[in-house]
């Protein structure tokens, strides 16, 4: 499929954009080798493929969901901020 100024103009609309003159030829030119990627990818055959193909035999690894221990961060993280009080930021208000 070849990409024209009609169709450049059309998905200008559609998308809200707009596309500098000199630029139009080269827009034009790379959405044109984008559909003739997508027009390679067509071609192939993919009948035998299942629908959820997976390089992982088994599924997706999933580790062991265990709680950790009390971390630290969050004091560590406050001790460094300018003020600071029962676990929260405190910064000047800003709507009145």
């Amino acid at each position: 499929m070849q990409i024209d100024n009609t169709l450049l103009e059309k998905l200008e609309k559609l998308s809200h954009l707009r596309i500098a003159e000199e630029k139009k030829e080269e827009v034009m030119g790379q959405l044109t080798d984008i559909l003739v990627y997508i027009d390679n990818l067509n071609e192939l055959d993919t009948d035998a493929l299942a629908p959820t193909f997976s390089t992982l035999e088994g599924g997706t690894p999933v580790r062991e969901d265990t709680p950790r221990g009390e971390s630290d961060v969050a004091r560590k993280i406050l001790d460094h901020a300018p003020q600071a009080e029962d676990d929260f930021f405190v910064v000047p208000a800003i709507i009145e």
